[in-house]
């Protein structure tokens, strides 16, 4: 008797900007947005920790080939800063392990803040997914090593105070990829001379994603109830819920587009360079991304007038 194949799930493409609740790790909120879905693939654009909360943009399907690109783009957080108390962890979830009766003032925390924004060398924390000799930090912390973590180069665009009292301080913060909020809260409490860690973390904005395309663990539950079965197995309305799928093209907006018609859309996806037409068409274009119909063709470079695919998309 032959066995049964296993499902595979449906072939839904495009981004889903989940609003990410504290306490779901990043691993569990795509699981979870994969079952919602029933989508075959599904997997994230930078790891949000437990405890912070906010934008979590998850690739379903054929977007997921356009993940590097939002990982490259630049990221908006708004974190409160508990100052008095270093943890091992850098955030709520570690032990103590320095203490002091110190609190900054305003006006000393404002003085330090240039050494925070530009291109500025960080050293991860020692509960990170760095990789040291094949291993992650974070297994490593937690097996009771101390590791040394090389210091890297990060870019913050800007840093400012949003609310600041005696012991707390509310930053937001626009940063490039590879940036960790909780060292720059360890660092600046060591520079203030009276240590400090992450109370509080919420992430806003992953370029090219807004706040404008949240949805949430709760609104996409309802959404999928309400496509409950009609009686036939296995058979469920998922047209409410994909509603908030956001187009996978959206994930190269900093690209240039070339439109192109269903005949050369059709000549791209088996591979085969076109020529691109359009008084308004790029001349040359290392990366370029092809669309038909306001949908993601392919990704190719653009050279003496042909697109060229580089890695082609079926949805």
């Amino acid at each position: 008797m032959s066995r049964r194949g296993k499902k595979k799930g449906r072939p839904v493409s495009g981004w889903l900007v989940l609003d990410k609740p504290v306490g779901m790790g990043s691993t569990e909120a795509v699981s979870k947005v994969k079952w919602l879905f029933n989508a075959e693939k599904a997997g994230h654009a930078g790891t949000l920790d437990p405890l912070a909360s906010g934008m979590l943009p998850i690739a379903l399907g054929e977007a997921t080939k356009t993940v590097p690109y939002v990982m490259d783009g630049a990221k908006v957080y708004r974190f409160t800063v508990a100052w008095g108390e270093e943890r091992s962890t850098d955030d709520l979830e570690g032990p103590v392990t320095q203490t002091s009766d110190k609190r900054p003032s305003e006006d000393e925390i404002r003085a330090i803040m240039p050494k925070y924004t530009g291109v500025i060398m960080q050293t991860p924390p020692q509960f990170s997914a760095i990789k040291i000799a094949g291993e992650r930090a974070y297994d490593l912390a937690r097996g009771g090593e101390t590791v040394d973590i090389p210091a890297r180069e990060v870019e913050i665009g800007s840093l400012e105070i949003i609310e600041n009292s005696a012991d707390r301080t509310v930053f937001e913060i626009e940063c490039g990829k590879g940036t960790y909020v909780r060292s720059l809260a360890r660092d600046m409490g060591r520079d203030l001379g009276c240590y400090g860690h992450i109370a509080e973390l919420r992430r806003t904005e992953v370029e090219p994603f807004t706040a404008e395309d949240f949805v949430t663990i709760a609104e996409l539950e309802a959404a999928r109830a309400a496509g409950q079965p009609d009686g036939e197995e296995g058979r469920w309305d998922f047209t409410g819920i994909d509603e908030f799928v956001v187009d996978t093209s959206a994930a190269l907006d900093c690209m240039p587009h070339v439109i192109v018609t269903d005949e050369a859309a059709t000549k791209i996806r088996l591979g085969n360079p076109v020529i691109v037409r359009g008084r308004d068409a790029p001349v040359e274009a290392e990366e370029a991304c092809a669309t038909v119909r306001g949908k993601l063709v392919a990704i190719g470079a653009i050279e003496q007038g042909m697109f060229k695919p580089k890695r082609v998309f079926t949805a």
